[in-house]
Parts: C-alpha cells; sequence; structure tokens
C-alpha cells in the first residue's frame, strides 16, 4: 500500500507538473513561432509595399511617359513575385493589373482594400482564408491620384509558412515527449531505488514485530535509506538482545523464587511432621529459616515492584530533611553479622560529619543496602568490602569497593541495564541496580561503577547536599 502511494503520489505530483510546464511551452512557443513567422511575412511585404509606392510617386512625377503603362511594367516586372503577389486596384475595387498574369475574378474579396481606403495611414491587413486558402493580404493606397490604380495590394500564401510553423511544432512534440520518457525512465529508476528498499524495510520491521529478531536488512548505499536500514538491523539487535535478558530474567526470578519457596515448604514439611514430638532446637531453626527465606521472597518482590513502578512512572519520591550518614550506617549495620558468618571483613568508619539532604530515607537506605548486598554477592570468603564516605565538590560521596570476582569488561557498561546479570552463578534478579540506578538519578545524583576481573568492583554514589 506505501509503494502504491508513493508511486502514485509521484505519477500525480512530479510527472503530472513537468506534464503541464511542457504542455504550457509548447502551447507558448506555438504561438510565439507563429507570431515570430507572421511578422517577417508582414515585415517583407510593408518592405515592399514601401518600394512600390515610392516608385509610383516617382512616375507620376515623370511627365515624359504614360503612368499606366509605367505601372503594369513595374507590376508584370515584379522581382518578388515568386514569393507574393502584387497587383493594382482601381476606385471600383477591380484588379487592374498582376503580377501573375492571369485576370483575376470580379467576385474577389479584398477586406483590406476597404480598410485602407477608411484609414488615415492608407494601409490595410487581412490575414485569413479567402477562396479556400489561406492568405495574408495588405493594400496600400496610392499616392498618386489616378481612377484606374488607387491602390496596390500584395497577398502572399501562408501554406509554406503554416507548414514550417507545423514542422517545428512537432519537433517540440517530440523534444516534449523524449523528455516525458526521459523523465519517466529517470524517475522509474528514482522510485525503484527508493520503494523497493523501503518495501523491504517494511517486510523486514513487520518480521521483526512478530518476533523474529534475526531478521537483517542488506545495506546496499551509504545515504538516508541506508542509515534506516542501519537503524532497523540495530533496533533488532538490541530488541533481541533485551528478549534474551528477558528469558534470562524470568528464568533467574523463577530459580529464585523456586529455591525459598522449596525451603520453607521442606520445613513446613519437618515441623508438620514432628507431631507431638517437637524439638525446641528443630523448630527454632526451621523457624529461622522459613522466617529468612520468607523476607528474600519479600524483598524480590518489592524490587520487581519497584521496576514496575520505574518503568510506568508512577514511582514518587517522599522527600524531607534526613542525614545521609545516619542513613547510611544503619544500612552497614544490617550486613554485619551477614558478612561474619559469610567469613568475609566489612569495613566501615563512620566519619566524622554531617551530610543533611532532602531526600527520601526509605529510598536511599534501599540504594544503600542493595549496593552493600551486591558487594558481599559477588565476594568469596576472605575478601573485603570497604563502605567510606566523604564531601567532595558539594555532593556527599560514598563509596562501596569489594575485592570479589569483579566484571567483565565487555558486561561493565551494562550492568545498570534491566534484566542484565554480569554473572549467573550468583542469586538475584538483575534489577537491583537498575532501580538503584533511578533512585539515585531522581534525587539528583549519579550512581557510577568501575570494576576489574578477580580484581573487584567500586561503585560511587554522588548526591548533592540541600535541595535535590
Amino acid at each position: 500500500m506505501a509503494v502504491k502511494k508513493i508511486t502514485k503520489r509521484w505519477l500525480f505530483n512530479n510527472l503530472g507538473v513537468i506534464l503541464v510546464i511542457l504542455i504550457a511551452l509548447e502551447i507558448g512557443f506555438a504561438f510565439g513561432i507563429r507570431a515570430f513567422y507572421y511578422n517577417n511575412v508582414q515585415a517583407a511585404i510593408m518592405t515592399q509595399a514601401n518600394i512600390v509606392v515610392s516608385q509610383l510617386t516617382a512616375y507620376a512625377e515623370d511627365s515624359s511617359a504614360v503612368f499606366s503603362e509605367q505601372v503594369r511594367s513595374l507590376v508584370e516586372n515584379f522581382q518578388e513575385r515568386n514569393r507574393m503577389e502584387l497587383m493594382t486596384v482601381d476606385i471600383d475595387k477591380k484588379v487592374t493589373f498582376t503580377s501573375s498574369g492571369f485576370e483575376p475574378g470580379s467576385n474577389i474579396q479584398m477586406p483590406d482594400f476597404d480598410d485602407a481606403m477608411k484609414a488615415a495611414d492608407g494601409v490595410g491587413r487581412f490575414t485569413g482564408v479567402i477562396n479556400g486558402e489561406k492568405i495574408m493580404a495588405i493594400t496600400r493606397a496610392s499616392p498618386v491620384v489616378d481612377q484606374q490604380i488607387a491602390a496596390v495590394r500584395f497577398a502572399v500564401s501562408l501554406d509554406l509558412v503554416d507548414q514550417q510553423i507545423i514542422l517545428f511544432i512537432l519537433i517540440l512534440t517530440l523534444v516534449c515527449v523524449a523528455i516525458i520518457f526521459f523523465v519517466i525512465f529517470s524517475g522509474s529508476y528514482f522510485i525503484n531505488s527508493i520503494v523497493n528498499p523501503v518495501g523491504e524495510v517494511g517486510v523486514t520491521a513487520r518480521k521483526i514485530a512478530h518476533g523474529d529478531f534475526n531478521a537483517r536488512l542488506a545495506k546496499r548505499n551509504d545515504d538516508e535509506i541506508g542509515e534506516l536500514c542501519d537503524t532497523i538491523n540495530y533496533m533488532a539487535e538490541e530488541l533481541s538482545q533485551s528478549e534474551r535478558m528477558k528469558n534470562d530474567f524470568i528464568s533467574s526470578v523463577s530459580h529464585e523464587l523456586r529455591t525459598p519457596l522449596t525451603a520453607i515448604k521442606g520445613w513446613a514439611e519437618t515441623i508438620a511432621d514432628m507431631g507431638g514430638e517437637v524439638d525446641p532446637e528443630m523448630l527454632s531453626k526451621g523457624m529461622r529459616v522459613i522466617t529468612g527465606e520468607t523476607e528474600r521472597l519479600a524483598g524480590m518482590v518489592e524490587e520487581l515492584l519497584d521496576f514496575s513502578r520505574i518503568q510506568s512512572g508512577r514511582m514518587k519520591l517522599v522527600k524531607d530533611k534526613m542525614d545521609l550518614i545516619a542513613e547510611l550506617s544503619e544500612a552497614v549495620l544490617m550486613f554485619e553479622e551477614r558478612a561474619k558468618h559469610e567469613e568475609k571483613r566489612l569495613i566501615y568508619e563512620e566519619p566524622d560529619l554531617v551530610a543533611p539532604i532532602e531526600g527520601d530515607r526509605n529510598r536511599l537506605r534501599q540504594v544503600f543496602v542493595n549496593i552493600i548486598d551486591n558487594a558481599l554477592k559477588y565476594s568469596d570468603r576472605g575478601d573485603t568490602v570497604t563502605i567510606k564516605a566523604d564531601m567532595r565538590d558539594g555532593n556527599i560521596r560514598i563509596t562501596v569497593a569489594d575485592t570479589g570476582c569483579g566484571i567483565r569488561e565487555q558486561d561493565l557498561p551494562k550492568v545498570k541495564e534491566k534484566f542484565f546479570k554480569a554473572n549467573s552463578t550468583r542469586r538475584g534478579s538483575g534489577i537491583g541496580l537498575a532501580v538503584a540506578d533511578e533512585i539515585v538519578a531522581m534525587h539528583g545524583g549519579s550512581l557510577e561503577l568501575t570494576s576489574k576481573e578477580n580484581v573487584g568492583t567500586r561503585v560511587t554514589i554522588l548526591l548533592p547536599t540541600g535541595k535535590s
């Protein structure tokens, strides 16, 4: 449908405009060439008329010869008789002498003679068909008063002139037809060079829309269409990657949900099977596991809800004055026992400074918890997690550095993307860091990550003091 619309638009707009212009040019040329030829014929007649009138005046002044005989000789020996006919007309509108030698009929039409007799300059002109022949006739009143010669009349057949005009118009028509064919040919090539690639883009885009993310476009030219092909291919690659990440995320979340649910179910069945013989130690251990795994499930669900709120723009911050260092210290305190249990060193010296900002304390604590949890999660037994806070250039800078497994260089630019997990062997949904980055950005700050594989990772959080 789009192809047909483009072709139709070109036919009605470009070709239609060119066709109208060519027709207008041809019509203008036809009128112009006709006027040019007719004016030349008229000028030639007037030149001969002036010569003849001058001779008539000279004859009238010569008393040694008979005036009528001189006029007869002039007419019969007229030098331009092959191009035009010269005749003399008396006062009664009767032709007395002709250069052709033929006696004209008595009913000859001479509207130009009537006009010449009435005109102040003594000139009458006529262009039209007389006795089936198209002629141009000019009558010039005689300067000599004589009954036999009232005027001289010149007549030229326009048949040859019209044939020449028609020949020029035919040549111009052929040129116009050639131009139209050239425009159609070049336009067809141009349309095909656009329409066909656009059609391929549409077909490939529909394939991608239906889930075929392996569909690609071949870039034939380095132009706008080529750039569009590159863009479509890039979009397909990004969608393919997002689809893979989404599937990995679903698989990861399913696994993460299955593990605590299995633990809860197992311990619940164990406690239920005890019957009346309840082992207090076993009961206490089972309840701790059930409580811990329940909290873990609640945390994962909360992450998913936060991510959904961010994606839909429904996450709102409840800001008030708060001490950022106090919130950081409380977050660190939550992980001290876990670090000891996992035999990892958690180093944090609370700085002697007050860092008042206007922010959402719960959301910022969520950021600290997520970053510290990741640092411990991606560290092994004996590794160290170091947390520092200071002031720099009007910003509060918080760094969380670990000596864990680190992140591969090719994965580093993607770690803050949704669904992305740099290390699939570690538990987690892959959206916690994306949520943390969004929360920091909503406070007017930034979250930067540097890492080296098998060396460690450093997360730097910058938050402005005062109003954000």
